[in-house]
């Protein structure tokens, strides 16, 4: 087993890119970067070894993060968030020419782990095999959901539109 100073080494910028990702705060998500190792040396007894420590950090983040988010109730403008989309698909672009409230609740709507998947992916610009790892499901599972969330968006705008 390596020291604990080992793996904040090794793992702390994986799990502050991570936090940044959902943040967009600096010192947040080196708050919530150590609050997460913090919580992992209290609770390394509850670490099985049969995935990756990676991933188990991260699951620890990002629980940190939803426990932020629910006593905060703060909201990343939607503006942000499509500056972290990067380049449009044709659906992403029917959604970005809707009212930016309209899709918020459509994407607050989805059920859970849909709408956790399509936050990942659209706001946290994450692959689907890093969603997936961090979801504890597989590449293909996250790819699965993003699709259905993202048809689901696209029906709800065609209804919109008409």
């Amino acid at each position: 087993m390596e020291s604990l100073e080992e793996i904040y080494q090794k793992h702390a910028q994986t799990v502050y890119a991570f936090l940044l990702s959902r943040t967009r705060n600096r010192d947040l998500a080196e708050e919530l970067t150590q609050e997460t190792f913090f919580q992992a040396v209290r609770s390394i007894d509850s670490f099985r070894g049969d995935g990756k420590l990676t991933t188990w950090l991260c699951g620890i983040a990002r629980n940190l993060w939803l426990a932020h988010m629910r006593e905060s109730r703060k909201v990343q403008p939607l503006e942000e968030m499509e500056d972290l989309a990067g380049p449009c698909s044709p659906e992403e672009e029917l959604c970005l020419q809707w009212d930016n409230l309209e899709i918020l609740k459509l994407l607050h709507g989805l059920k859970e782990p849909m709408r956790e998947v399509m936050y990942l992916r659209l706001i946290g610009n994450l692959t689907f095999g890093q969603i997936g790892e961090i979801m504890g499901q597989s590449e293909n599972w996250a790819r699965v959901n993003f699709y259905r969330g993202k048809e689901i968006v696209r029906k709800e705008a065609d209804k919109h539109e008409r």
